[in-house]
């Protein structure tokens, strides 16, 4: 088969029952475009007869290709893999649980024909829980100050991007939603589209709240990544000089106590203990700083 110019990617968990209707609504739209084409879908670890079904897709449609996991490694680890395996020079995702509607692609790829390089799915009607709802909202909020990269939904799995702006992207923990901003430190044209958000009508939902946290954790080490990594010393100096200004601060306190009375004496002050150790510390984060200048060179 010759190499299809879209990759349409399905990240797939234990979603026997919405592979048959949901490989039925993807074919059809992507026949009526005039492109060729691949459906790749990634099984995570599925244990519910999901690997198998998508198999036997794969035996009777030329178009299918099939990536499985011996076990469940999370939806970054997939995106990874359609990354690593798609062929397209445009790469859509999307999950497999049928709330991404496939008739929102064709819009996706009229964006890039625009010029654009990411076009990022908003759920703007949202059909989930509130509990999913209100702290995505909050943490979409977070990352689009923290990032500089304006979407409202950093969440949505379904996003087409072109090739060249991601192939060289390494994911890990809950990376993969931080895919735009890693775009965007290459130049890449980036836009969002609001997209039909379906109610499940299959399964259940993977979600939980702990990957919230895990999220905020990620976006410390995106921020660092993207502002410092290539000059680590502005984050530890700067840090180093807001110790060694509450250093200066508690310093003139003391001084300022043993000028008045009752005059205590400045070794009993506990004060300057703690001027001396924010010191010692604010050399500790300049050198540290140093080394990882001198690790990156």
């Amino acid at each position: 088969m010759a190499t299809p110019k879209l990759s349409v990617i399905v990240l797939v968990y234990n979603e026997v029952e919405s592979i048959d209707p949901l490989h039925d609504e993807l074919t059809g739209v992507l026949a009526g475009l005039d492109v060729s084409y691949e459906i790749l879908y990634i099984d995570d670890g599925s244990r519910d007869g999901s690997t198998e079904r998508m198999a036997e897709l794969a035996l009777h449609d030329s178009h299918v290709r099939v990536v499985s996991f011996r076990r469940n490694f999370g939806q970054t680890a997939a995106v990874q893999a359609g990354i690593d395996n798609g062929r397209g020079e445009i790469l859509v995702f999307m999950d497999g649980d049928m709330q991404n509607d496939p008739h929102d692609i064709p819009r996706l790829l009229e964006r890039l024909d625009e010029g654009y390089d990411v076009v990022s799915g908003w759920r703007k009607d949202r059909k989930d829980e509130a509990s999913r709802v209100l702290p995505s909202k909050v943490a979409n909020w977070v990352i689009a100050r923290v990032t500089g990269v304006p979407l409202n939904d950093f969440g949505c799995t379904l996003k087409a991007y072109r090739r060249e702006v991601i192939e060289d992207v390494k994911l890990y923990g809950e990376m993969h939603r931080f895919i735009p901003v890693y775009a965007s430190w290459v130049g890449a044209r980036i836009m969002e589209l609001p997209v039909n958000h379906r109610q499940r009508v299959f399964g259940h939902s993977k979600y939980s709240l702990s990957r919230t946290s895990r999220v905020l954790l990620d976006l410390i080490t995106v921020k660092l990544l993207g502002s410092y990594s290539t000059k680590p010393i502005y984050f530890f100096g700067f840090a180093a000089f807001g110790l060694w200004a509450l250093a200066l601060v508690f310093a003139a306190i003391v001084i300022i106590q043993k000028l008045l009375p009752p005059y205590p004496y400045a070794h009993n002050n506990p004060l300057l203990l703690l001027a001396v150790f924010l010191a010692i510390v604010g050399v500790q984060l300049i050198l540290m700083g140093l080394l990882a200048e001198l690790s990156i060179r």
